[in-house]
């Protein structure tokens, strides 16, 4: 036994360059590789679906809707009703059917709309055509209307539709004799096929753009706040940290990154929201445009948090009694902004107003002119003395520094004020969709005197 064990952990060597020696790995078999290939696929396809369950569901719904349609060209009696031109209602699911609610409804309205318009126009086109004896053919494209951007934002699908729709109808005219009685049916098999797309869009698991924005709103404040909070504890901190506190800090500390590039997300999916129903707390007619000013308000914010971090990798070393001077008044005007973008995160994620912004906000212009009279008591002196020269350090007295030093924590404190008011910018503009949108009056009594006037933030 035990001579049969040490057989099985030989292994086979053979000569390479440089007098070494390489391990001889035996090569698979085809149906090996295979496996290996399927079971890595299935592997990847699993890992797809538990990180994003939407895909999942939107699969599984295609598919109900394309097993619906397939009835009518399967079953003889729905087969002779709408006639030969049942595989359009298939072609319709297929290209219609999106995982939004918005982008559905957006290209089952287009599509049927410019189907319609499109077709009307082309038997008109064809009657002209025929009671005049000409045999051109009147083409009229909306190409250009596609390059107009408030048009192409909602209804380009509508008018490449419309363009191919009416070219079909135009050119196919000369060779059909029924033509209204083909236009009629290739409208109902179009009107079946978006149908069944916006009932199983909307009845079945619906997953709603509106709510994809509303969240991802949400979600951005409270990276913007994890951030801002990281950044200026990153610069302030001890040197004495654990890798793994520096591994858990650096992940929040890039939450901000993901607003840089956000725009046309949320124009997107503010666009195709303004197609959905009424859902939830959201009214037919909510003001989806002002989250896309939301979001420009909140990448400002983002990008003052760009040039910190790239502050925080400067080479040259402020020294520690600077930041120390620097420190807590840093320390509380980050607390104080984080609070209200938090707090501006739990305005979205409630729908209602919030008791205490006005405290918040008040506390942060307050905060603000602490950290300028800071800005304006740092005990330093630009004349740097030589290197030859000792000067010992007391605190009553000024610090010697260099130009190139002094700039880099002016810097840091710079873009902190100016973050500041951009956060107010962004507090105005959420107040502004609370009004529109009519938010709840939130229960909660207001934190501090309502009637308080806040002093005026100036960078």
């Amino acid at each position: 036994m035990a001579s049969k064990a040490e057989a099985g952990k030989l292994e086979w060597r053979i000569s390479v360059d440089n007098e070494t020696t390489k391990r001889l790995v035996p090569k698979s078999g085809p149906s090996e590789r295979i496996f290996l290939w399927l079971k890595g696929l299935i592997m990847k396809t699993w890992r797809i679906g538990a990180d994003d369950p939407v895909k999942v569901v939107h699969c599984l719904k295609v598919g109900l809707a394309l097993s619906l349609v397939c009835i009518f060209y399967y079953m003889r009696p729905l087969y002779d009703g709408v006639g030969g031109n049942a595989m359009w209602a298939i072609m319709t699911v297929v290209v219609v059917f999106e995982s939004n609610v918005g982008a559905t409804f957006s290209k089952c309205v287009n599509r049927v709309v410019a189907t319609i318009l499109a077709g009307s126009l082309g038997i008109a086109v064809h009657w002209v055509a025929t009671q005049s004896g000409k045999a051109e053919i009147f083409l009229f494209a909306a190409t250009y209307s596609r390059f107009v951007p408030s048009f192409k934002a909602r209804f380009d699908y509508g008018a490449m539709i419309f363009i191919l729709t009416f070219s079909l109808v135009s050119v196919g005219g000369y060779r059909v004799d029924k033509l209204i009685d083909m236009a009629q049916q290739r409208v109902s098999t179009i009107a079946i096929g978006t149908s069944i797309c916006i009932i199983i869009s909307v009845f079945f698991c619906p997953i709603w753009a509106g709510s994809q924005l509303h969240r991802l709103v949400q979600q951005n404040f409270t990276k913007l706040a994890d951030s801002l909070d990281g950044y200026v504890a990153e610069y302030f901190k001890k040197k004495d940290v654990s890798t793994k506190e520096n591994e858990e800090t650096n992940v929040k500390l890039q939450g901000f990154k993901c607003l840089l590039n956000s725009k046309g997300t949320e124009e997107a999916m503010a666009n195709l929201a303004r197609w959905e129903p009424a859902h939830g707390s959201f009214n037919f007619r909510h003001p989806w445009q002002q989250y896309v000013k939301i979001g420009a308000a909140m990448r400002r914010c983002a990008y003052c948090l760009e040039n910190l971090s790239i502050c925080m990798n400067y080479e040259t070393e402020v020294p520690d009694q600077v930041k120390k001077h620097f420190r807590e008044a840093c320390m509380k005007l980050s607390a104080s902004s984080s609070k209200i973008l938090r707090e501006l995160a739990d305005m979205m994620k409630n729908t209602r107003r919030s008791s205490k912004m006005d405290f918040l906000v008040f506390d942060m212009n307050s905060t603000v002119q602490e950290l300028q009279q800071t800005l304006k008591t740092v005990p330093i002196q630009t004349n740097k003395p030589e290197e030859d020269e000792e000067v010992p350090f007391d605190e009553d007295k000024t610090i010697p520094m260099s130009l190139h030093e002094v700039l880099t924590i002016a810097t840091l404190v710079s873009l902190l004020i100016e973050n500041a008011a951009r956060i107010q910018t962004t507090v105005e503009a959420v107040d502004e969709l609370a009004n529109l949108a009519d938010f709840k009056q939130d229960s909660k009594k207001k934190t501090g005197d309502n009637n308080t006037k806040q002093p005026p933030l100036s960078s």
